[in-house]
């Protein structure tokens, strides 16, 4: 069945599509665009190659088959209590890692609660996205070996993975580079928020507020129950990151903003955003370039229940709005215990200076009252060695090939450093092994991108994971609200006292 309005032909998916977009007052800027458009290459398919983004009963068998489950448990514990109350407890065991022991009753069973302060050695959800092995150095997206993923795949083909659970046929990539370019440019309202803030401003600062911003153009009409629209603001939120931190850096250096090309792939949209040079409008991008950055955010894009994708499950277990809940994942990864490393890596390096000064600096580190420390060693999960540097290390000397010489002396330390760390005894009885951060922080700077901007990459990186994640969450037959507990040690239950009488 087709209609015909306006001289224009509109198959039933097409149509499909249009009524969602009604629905959400949040029509694809890009796409709407496009319509017009003299191209024809440029014009959106209405075939069945886009079924499985506009088919809301392929969309509802993709969202009942990635949504987890707590597997039944097989075995029992006992808790012996003080007062030597026996309480049984279920053991449960998901398909890799350790078993956990289901305490979720426990305070109906015993009136007690557990204390795990940062929730080390708690289990909060279920989930199929991404599992790690710290004592194996194991990373695995979906099930796939990061290695692998960094060796054939794409970032955005990591994105489709992480999604849809699946990697992509070369006509399922090609659509859905396609959707992700339509959504790449943003309100023009939205660029009005740059304009207050001070000139001085943190990348991650701008970042926080205006993706935080957009919950103000998706909202009132957002369905999140909906599992179709959910995939978009997955889908939304891929697209707009890279603009919107470029428009970021671009405001803090004073530069015009840059839109988005619908002829560049997504790192290279990315790259022209922040770098393009209006007075020179044939430069091109260097192709190692793009792949380094691309392997950056490869490696980057999700991590299990890290502090930051936590503090987006938390926020998202009381329904807010999703994008003021990614808002709130990059301001936990704006912290310096999370997301600067390898900011934190370069500035060491740059610290050490000489590659003569390593040894001295060294026993800086082994000294406990000398606040040096060697930073980009070691990971409070990788027990072992970090995959994602194997990856990086190899990346950032095909990189080192083509850069200046003031970075191929800090690459030089950095290797020296690495080569004399692995061989002391004190970093090796600690399992202080290089990881990720050592490495991409170099090849950040080489790509010309300031220092303030690097967890601003870590962030466009984890995005996918972000919203993977809430995504899932939001997929479970039961939503519960985040609430943990507390141990409380404050005053107990005092008589008020009347301000004359104090």
């Amino acid at each position: 069945m087709e209609k015909i309005t306006k001289g224009r032909r509109m198959s039933e998916d097409f149509l499909d599509d249009e009524k969602l977009l009604q629905a959400t007052e949040v029509q694809s800027l890009g796409n709407f665009i496009k319509r017009f458009t003299i191209n024809p290459k440029h014009k959106r398919k209405n075939s069945m190659e886009s079924g499985m983004y506009i088919s809301k009963e392929a969309v509802d068998k993709r969202n009942k088959k990635l949504a987890p489950k707590v597997p039944e448990s097989k075995e029992k514990c006992k808790l012996v209590l003080p007062d030597g109350t026996e309480v049984e407890l279920s053991i449960l065991e998901g398909t890799l890692g350790p078993k956990m022991i289901d305490v979720r009753d426990l305070y109906a069973k015993t009136g007690m609660f557990t204390f795990d302060p940062g929730y080390t050695a708690s289990g909060s959800c279920v989930s199929a996205i991404t599992y790690i092995d710290g004592g194996k150095g194991q990373l695995l997206y979906r099930g796939y070996k990061i290695e692998d993923l960094a060796a054939n795949c794409t970032f955005i083909e990591s994105c489709f993975l992480l999604l849809y659970g699946e990697l992509p046929t070369a006509a399922e990539l090609s659509d859905f580079e396609e959707r992700v370019k339509d959504e790449m440019l943003v309100h023009e309202k939205l660029k009005d928020f740059f304009k207050g803030f001070n000139p001085k401003a943190h990348p991650m600062a701008i970042m926080c507020s205006v993706i935080g911003a957009l919950s103000s153009f998706y909202h009132e009409d957002l369905d999140i129950e909906d599992p179709k629209q959910r995939e978009r603001v997955a889908i939304q939120l891929i697209a707009k990151f890279p603009t919107l931190a470029a428009f970021s850096f671009r405001t803090s250096m004073g530069l015009p903003m840059v839109y988005p090309r619908r002829d560049l792939s997504y790192i290279e949209n990315f790259l022209h955003m922040m770098f393009s040079d209006p007075m020179d409008t044939e430069a091109v991008i260097e192709p190692v370039m793009t792949e380094a950055l691309d392997k950056i955010l490869l490696l980057h894009a999700d991590h299990e229940q890290n502090a930051s994708t936590s503090t987006v499950r938390i926020a998202g277990s009381s329904k807010a709005n999703p994008f003021a809940c990614i808002s709130a994942g990059i301001a936990s990864l704006w912290g310096p215990a999370h997301g600067g490393a390898n900011q934190a890596c370069i500035e060491m390096l740059q610290e050490i200076g000489e590659t003569e000064n390593i040894p001295k600096y060294i026993e800086k580190a082994k000294d406990k009252n000398d606040p040096f420390r060697i930073m980009g060693f070691g990971h409070r999960v990788y027990k072992n060695f970090d995959p994602r540097a194997t990856v990086m290390a190899k990346m950032c000397k095909k990189v080192v090939e083509t850069m200046d010489t003031r970075n191929q002396e800090m690459l030089s330390i950095a290797l020296e450093l690495e080569k004399i760390a692995l061989e002391d005894e004190y970093f090796i009885k600690r399992k202080l092994y290089p990881n990720v951060d050592f490495y991409s922080g170099i090849v950040l700077q080489e790509l010309s991108i300031p220092t303030n901007m690097f967890t601003v990459i870590f962030a466009l990186a984890r995005t996918i994971g972000w919203v993977c994640q809430w995504k899932e969450m939001m997929s479970e037959d039961v939503l519960k609200i985040g609430r943990p507990r507390q141990l409380y040690v404050g005053e107990t239950c005092r008589e008020f006292v009347s301000i004359h009488d104090r």
